[in-house]
């Protein structure tokens, strides 16, 4: 990959906040009929370190039934209002006009937009008639690094050209009161919405610079995570096995992904990563040897955000970058396939 560069970083959530209590409490509530099922996981609640969330609903939404058509209604009118806010506000922080913006990737898999998010949002924000458009679906949890470096290999491919990622995820619609499986309460009290922007291009002035990309894919894993597509909406899979999955095939994922990356692993001053979970982040520092609480930003994001999908690991880097990145960095996430993405960046 030529040298390319983040030139701006911003974030976006919607206003409805949920505290975990009353998120706790009105999913007692709404799983009333599955008493044993839900007190059975209820303290997952408790132990998620979560302690409020942004959603794109009151609250009262959650309690009532929906099909298909009223959750991707309330995706693309949440996910357009959400992509105008942090795309516009990363093209101001690169001191950029829309119309300098030569393409945009989207990557988003929690709703159907066609036309794509960028198609319908980037007219009223000023983007070109000809700018050209990546929208992406299906990365799930790992879109944030994937995306990230999908768009860096195409800035990387023009050089001069701007590009702007745009991440948005609005996993609450699909919480689920009518489901009996596990993960739903899981679910429940994990999903956060939330969306990140990132202007790429080729140089090296710039917030970070982006030294290439990895994934590692395990085939004959496709039930550890992912969406199920059913009549009422979108059943999240989610297997008890990911964190256990994570801690014993990690440090071997990323020691691939660093020969392809031409570094060693004792070379990184930091990780970067994804905030799943607890268990998750345990299970990383675990993996990788680190010392305990040493992702003290991913929880941190963690606890403000709950689990957001593919923009929450922006959302750590973007507190990184205002404590001062270090010099080298890899970002990581997890997501289905079950795959491991992996982005590698040094300090401008």
């Amino acid at each position: 990959m030529q040298p390319c560069s983040i030139l701006s970083l911003a974030t976006a959530v919607p206003p409805q906040v949920v505290e975990q209590a009353e998120a706790k409490a009105r999913a007692r509530e709404a799983f009333g009929g599955k008493k044993e099922l839900f007190d059975r996981l209820a303290g997952v609640f408790d132990n998620a370190g979560i302690a409020r969330r942004h959603i794109v609903a009151p609250p009262d939404w959650y309690m009532s039934s929906h099909g298909w058509h009223d959750r991707n209604a309330l995706y693309l009118e949440a996910c357009e209002a959400m992509f105008a806010e942090a795309a516009t506000a990363a093209i101001e922080k690169a001191g950029l006009q829309p119309d300098e913006i030569d393409g945009v990737v989207t990557v988003s898999t929690t709703g159907i937009a066609t036309p794509s998010l960028e198609a319908r949002v980037g007219p009223n924000i000023g983007l070109r008639k000809n700018v050209r458009r990546v929208p992406v679906f299906g990365l799930g949890c790992a879109g944030g690094v994937n995306g990230l470096g999908l768009t860096a290999r195409l800035a990387s491919a023009e050089p001069g050209t701007n590009w702007l990622f745009v991440t948005i995820e609005t996993c609450s619609i699909s919480i689920r009161l009518d489901s009996d499986d596990p993960a739903a309460v899981v679910a429940t009290a994990l999903f956060g919405d939330g969306a990140a922007a990132a202007v790429v291009t080729s140089g090296l002035h710039s917030l970070a610079r982006i030294k290439g990309s990895a994934e590692k894919l395990w085939p004959g894993t496709q039930r550890i995570m992912g969406w199920d597509v059913e009549d009422p909406g979108l059943a999240v899979v989610f297997d008890r096995a990911i964190p256990p999955f994570i801690e014993e095939n990690l440090a071997d994922a990323v020691d691939e992904m660093c020969v392809q990356l031409d570094i060693e692993r004792a070379s990184i001053d930091r990780f970067c990563c994804h905030p799943g979970g607890v268990k998750v982040i345990d299970a990383i520092e675990s993996a990788l040897h680190l010392n305990q609480g040493e992702l003290n930003l991913e929880r941190e994001v963690l606890r403000d955000y709950g689990n957001m999908s593919a923009p929450t690991v922006m959302f750590v880097l973007e507190r990184l970058i205002e404590r001062g990145l270090p010099n080298r960095v890899m970002m990581t996430a997890f997501g289905p396939g079950f795959t491991c993405a992996g982005l590698l960046l040094e300090a401008a």
